[in-house]
């Protein structure tokens, strides 16, 4: 990871042009390249709407999103994006889903059948190529989701609680395997979470978002939480004192307006 400044929020406000709810409102940050930033907050805060913003499916009513420098909406730069739904495709293979953005693209046939192989290798899936959706387990499809969203390889991945539908067992070894995934394949990372041992775990920095006025919408980004536990992490290392003094902090954001 190195210290460049990759994506920028500047002021970024939206609200919904059906009824007029203010949603988000003055949000700047700034993400460094190769960065893995965690978001939580309570629910219905925003969370997910600034997420669809800063990846382009919203667009910002004022305030500017840059993207190495260029605004999202016109840069170049490759997205990728997980849900908490896995949305994979049941009639094609775990292959056929992976290498669906390559075809978008209209990819060389060669080169898009490697990558996705080289993609299902790295999630640990490759010997379930020829599997549909329906043979495979949630965690399995949600690491298809991940090389689907990789293999087109992308600057920024965005992940939208992506393991909130999984049991705690798997959600556990599915955050073990995002971090091997993203340390072998660096990528910026915008990680959406309901969890702060997961975004404790994963992330070089937490952000906090709260209501702006103390109560309801709009809300904004309260407080940066930087997280000093050194990498790589172990699954132990959630007993710690450092660990738990991150949690607590985090919580004590979470309760404290800015």
């Amino acid at each position: 990871m190195n210290d460049a400044t990759f994506l920028t929020l500047s002021n970024v406000s939206y609200t919904f042009s059906d009824d007029g709810t203010r949603v988000l409102a003055d949000i700047s940050l700034s993400v460094r390249q190769g960065a893995f930033v965690a978001l939580v907050g309570a629910s219905g805060i925003g969370k997910s709407t600034l997420l669809r913003v800063i990846g382009g499916l919203l667009p910002a009513t004022a305030g500017e999103v840059l993207l190495d420098g260029q605004s999202s909406a016109q840069a170049a730069t490759p997205i990728g994006i997980v849900f908490q739904k896995d949305n994979l495709m049941p009639w094609r293979t775990a292959y056929e889903n992976v290498r669906l953005p390559l075809e978008l693209q209209g990819a060389n046939s060669h080169a898009a059948k490697q990558r996705s192989l080289d993609m299902l290798e790295l999630v640990g899936l490759v010997e379930f190529e020829k599997s549909y959706p329906s043979q495979l387990s949630g965690g399995m499809a949600q690491r298809v989701a991940i090389a689907r969203a990789l293999v087109h390889e992308p600057e920024l991945l965005l992940l939208d609680e992506p393991f909130g539908a999984l049991d705690a067992l798997t959600r556990e070894r599915m955050g073990q395997e995002l971090l091997r995934i993203w340390q072998a394949m660096p990528v910026t990372v915008f990680m959406v979470t309901h969890s702060i041992d997961e975004a404790v775990f994963l992330a070089d920095e937490v952000l906090v978002m709260g209501s702006i006025n103390g109560s309801g919408l709009p809300a904004t980004i309260t407080h940066h939480v930087p997280i000093t536990i050194p990498r790589p992490r172990q699954f132990e290392m959630r007993k710690t004192a450092a660990f738990t003094q991150h949690e607590t902090a985090i919580r004590q954001a979470i309760k404290t307006p800015s």
